[in-house]
């Protein structure tokens, strides 16, 4: 009798084969170019508002491309599941290239915000282009590791974007902040592309019956959270009105962009956003506020207290790269459990730095312990938002984290804004509450975090 050989094992998926290759670089170094654009703007922006004498549109020059971003990400969603991601990609390139371009050379300030607005809105495009790639190109046991090199590619911006931001306006002049990006970002598109070939034909349905509703919500949602921006600029009376109006429209419109289930922390998929909206604005909430506290209380000059955000950065990334190489929880809730509570426990140790006996190197190891927590958590739950999502509903889902994500670090960000401006100068008490609330979010976070898993339901 002749025997049967067992057919060869196929070789595990790595993130580098030769078929993955071309669309992981091109994906990272989208990443990392959004990322770099995001922290370079905020060391140009200053010397750009001089030199076009335009003070009074500063704060919408940072609120414009947030709004328009809100409204890109769900109009992704939407044609990412109708028609794949492909067009998505290559129109998000074209937008982002294209309002660099017009900022860039742009010869009044008016002009230059109407350039990050398209900008704004080619990020949104993107950003959640990228997610719905990961879910149609990468098998799933290599999906953590792509986020996880998503969120190294971060990294190296957070280290050096504001300082070669810095050396660009000095030594070329600060239009080559905008200029120079898009003579990277047209070549990595370009390295994404034959991988989305390869994927196939794109999916031709219908976008589902609301989805105009959904694109009215997000321009509401997007003008709140742009008056949110604007209103956290403010002081006194005017702040508190702009502020309310805005969060009055957020409870409103945001709802209606989030899944069903979404404010009760339904299992699964609600939760899991919910879970990204905490997180975020916990850190968002804490990172804004410890190079102020550090200058007034420690006397840090900038560039030490600029050092502490950065032991934050490299944690992040290096518990990223460790999630990443853990063999899978036996329960989903594990690791955006563990997340969430290194976040907290960091968040609240923060606020050491506010005891003058103590010093200030346990506040630093506190934050790398939130940092480290990020990168434990953000991966995990893109992993479970796509694992949770029906094929033809990843660009939906995807773009619900997204907006949560951001939704909340502005929410937390304005409010933050509003503690610190009570008062002549913020003081210790300021700092204490800010961080408080900070460590809140996380805490409440890690409790709701079991409800990530769906129960199976009993027939019978």
């Amino acid at each position: 009798m002749p025997t049967a050989t067992a057919a060869p094992a196929a070789p595990p998926a790595r993130l580098y084969s030769p078929r993955l290759r071309a669309m992981t670089v091109g994906s990272v170094a989208l990443v990392s170019l959004l990322a770099f654009e995001a922290l370079a703007v905020g060391t140009a922006m200053p010397t750009v508002a001089r030199s076009l004498d335009g003070l009074g549109l500063y704060a919408l020059a940072f609120g414009g491309p947030f709004a328009s971003g809100v409204i890109a990400m769900v109009v992704s969603g939407i044609w990412c599941d109708a028609r794949g991601p492909r067009a998505p990609m290559w129109h998000g390139v074209a937008w982002f290239v294209a309002g660099l371009a017009v900022a860039g050379a742009a010869p009044t300030m008016g002009l230059l915000v109407a350039g990050r607005v398209v900008q704004g809105f080619g990020s949104g495009l993107l950003s959640v282009a990228l997610y719905v790639i990961v879910g149609q190109a990468y098998p799933e046991e290599l999906r953590r590791r792509v986020f996880a090199a998503f969120a190294a590619a971060w990294v190296v911006p957070s280290l050096v974007g504001p300082a070669l931001a810095g050396l660009i306006v000095e030594h070329l002049g600060w239009r080559w902040v905008f200029l120079a990006v898009p003579v990277v970002a047209v070549p990595a598109v370009l390295l994404v592309q034959p991988g989305l070939r390869a994927l196939g034909g794109a999916p031709r349905v219908r976008p589902p019956a609301g989805a105009l509703a959904r694109i009215g919500w997000a321009c509401g949602a997007g003008a709140s959270a742009a008056l949110l921006h604007h209103g956290g600029q403010q002081r006194g009376v005017l702040a508190a009105g702009l502020v309310g109006a805005a969060l009055v429209g957020l409870l409103v419109c945001v709802p209606r962009l989030l899944p069903e289930g979404f404010l009760r922390a339904a299992r699964g998929l609600p939760t899991v956003i919910g879970l990204r909206g905490f997180a975020s604005a916990a850190f968002a909430g804490a990172e804004v506020v410890i190079p102020l506290m550090l200058s007034r209380e420690r006397h840090f000059s900038p560039t030490a207290a600029g050092l502490v955000l950065t032991v934050g950065a490299l944690s992040w990334s290096v518990g990223s790269w460790w999630q990443g190489r853990l063999r899978p929880p036996r329960s989903a809730a594990t690791l955006p459990r563990a997340g969430l509570a290194c976040v907290a426990v960091g968040t609240a140790g923060v606020a050491l730095a506010l005891l003058p006996g103590v010093p200030v190197a346990p506040a630093v190891l506190a934050w790398a312990v939130a940092g480290l927590g990020m990168g434990l958590l953000y991966p995990s739950l893109s992993v479970l938002t796509l694992a949770l999502s029906a094929p033809e509903e990843q660009g939906r889902n995807s773009s619900a984290l997204q907006l949560g994500d951001s939704l909340a670090a502005a929410t937390v960000l304005a409010l933050t804004g509003a503690v610190l401006a009570a008062g002549a100068a913020p003081g210790p008490t300021h700092y204490a509450v800010t961080l408080a609330v900070a460590a809140g979010c996380a805490l409440l976070g890690a409790l709701l975090a079991g409800r990530v898993v769906v129960r199976p339901t009993v027939s019978g």
